[in-house]
């Protein structure tokens, strides 16, 4: 009996080991503007699976976002972090980053449409459940996952860390399909109090389901390690919220995906 256990932890494990997350990056179109996005799925998963998108942070497409889709593929969904930029383009410092992400910013209909050609891509992927798919974005990319659920976009949930809460659109709201969820640090000189509170009316006066968090001690960016560690500069790397927050959405996605 104990040589039978053994044997099946033994094959257990290797069984396990042999599961691994694919990455690749995956090249796209919104209109004439060629983006790279990147894809990240189990390869042992067998069947219809969730989809989520991610969506960056200012920085773009980089190690930030593509390390998030292929924790989202250890969780066994279909991951895919979309380009909001285009294919090339990642700033390197922040005020390259600020002054690209706020050409989208200002203008949210096309914010909307790169982000929402992001989903496209990610739906067109075989493995994934079309009536299953959520979207998180992160700072920047956080307001992205809300314009597009502002967008009336076929999303069962979206999740925001960190992100921007002001709307020039509040009216907007209406149009939203699924459930909201931000999850906010509660120090974050980005992210005045008049936005959050403006954020809750609208969702309140448009009936959405959602919920927002507060993580204490928790200034912008508290989700990536990159950001550093002093939170005096106003966005600084948080262990304990960005382990929070991720249980958080690891909650909320089993709540909509059921």
């Amino acid at each position: 009996m104990r040589n039978l256990l053994s044997l099946l932890i033994f094959f257990g494990l290797e069984t396990s080991s042999i599961a691994k997350v694919i990455g690749q990056a995956v090249t796209y179109k919104e209109g004439s503007t060629e983006l790279e996005g990147y894809l990240a799925y189990d390869d042992t998963k067998t069947g219809k699976l969730p989809g989520v998108l991610v969506v960056h942070d200012w920085m773009g497409v980089g190690p930030n976002v593509k390390r998030r889709a292929e924790q989202l593929a250890q969780l066994g969904y279909v991951a895919f972090a979309a380009d909001v930029y285009g294919k090339g383009v990642h700033p390197t410092d922040p005020k390259a980053a600020g002054e690209t992400a706020g050409r989208y910013k200002g203008d949210r209909k096309l914010f909307r449409a790169r982000v929402l050609a992001g989903l496209e891509e990610l739906k067109k992927n075989k493995s994934v459940d079309n009536q299953k798919l959520a979207a998180i974005g992160y700072c920047f990319g956080g307001t992205g996952v809300l314009e597009l659920a502002r967008s009336g976009a076929p999303v069962v949930g979206v999740v925001s860390f960190h992100g921007g809460l002001e709307s020039p659109t509040p009216q907007d709201a209406k149009n939203i399909k699924g459930k909201v969820l931000v999850l906010h640090g509660a120090d974050d000189p980005f992210v005045p109090e008049k936005d959050v509170k403006g954020f809750e009316d609208e969702m309140r006066a448009a009936g959405i389901d959602w919920e927002l968090v507060k993580y204490s001690k928790a200034v912008h960016a508290f989700t990536i390690p990159e950001a550093g560690s002093n939170p005096k500069t106003g966005a600084a790397y948080n262990a304990e919220a960005d382990r929070r927050s991720w249980i958080a959405m690891q909650n909320f996605f089993g709540e909509i995906f059921k």
